[in-house]
């Protein structure tokens, strides 16, 4: 279904004064010494530069960054538009413009190239987060080197406790002894003196070290 397109005041208004600053701009421009083609890009020129500068304005202030550099060159291009408005309205003879309305038109075109140059081409500004680091790795844990069991110390064997012979066998043992060196000649051994005494042989070995 077609659309009507109604009539808006407002945009009427739009239509009417941009064509005003256009005709302005040219008549400047055609006076600082443009002629043809070149009188009628000038207007445009600031007419661009004015309406790329408010867009990356809006986009600047939407997303929360800076946009000094923005405002700085909306202002430029709407002193230029105004400066033009002002300059035709009878302020300036356009039959005998100033040498320095002459390098200033004249200069025009690098600076807006400049500028749109910059709005278009932002460099990244030094607000803008970096990115996140990569994830440290894991540190490594070094392991100790599995020991082997250690064996427990073996305990050393207990010394039998010494045996003490009752003085009463002693000298049983030494009336023993004195007998069988009477009979035989020698000195008993430990052997017939446990056999002699009837007892045991860790008994018998401790009184015959009491009789040597």
């Amino acid at each position: 279904m077609t659309r009507l397109v109604r009539p808006d005041a407002v945009l009427v208004q739009a239509v009417i004064a941009g064509a005003l600053s256009f005709a302005h701009l040219h008549d400047l421009a055609e006076a600082a010494g443009q002629r043809g083609w070149k009188a009628w890009a000038y207007p445009v020129s600031v007419d661009l530069l004015l309406v790329a500068a408010w867009h990356r304005l809006r986009t600047l202030r939407a997303a929360g960054e800076p946009s000094c550099s923005a405002w700085s060159w909306f202002a430029v291009a709407l002193a230029a538009s105004l400066g033009a408005n002002v300059a035709t309205a009878g302020l300036l003879d356009l039959r005998d413009v100033p040498a320095w309305l002459r390098i200033l038109v004249a200069g025009w075109p690098a600076l807006a190239f400049l500028g749109g140059t910059l709005l278009v081409h932002r460099p990244t500004s030094l607000g803008d987060p970096d990115p996140e680091p990569a994830p440290a790795p894991p540190p490594v844990v070094e392991r100790e080197p599995r020991r082997e069991a250690e064996a427990p110390p073996v305990p050393a064997p207990a010394l039998p406790a010494p045996v003490t012979a009752p003085p009463a066998l002693v000298a049983h043992a030494q009336k023993i002894a004195a007998d069988h060196r009477t009979r035989t000649g020698s000195d008993i051994d430990t052997e017939t003196l446990r056999a002699r005494l009837g007892v045991p042989s860790p008994m018998a070995e401790a009184i015959a070290a009491q009789l040597a």
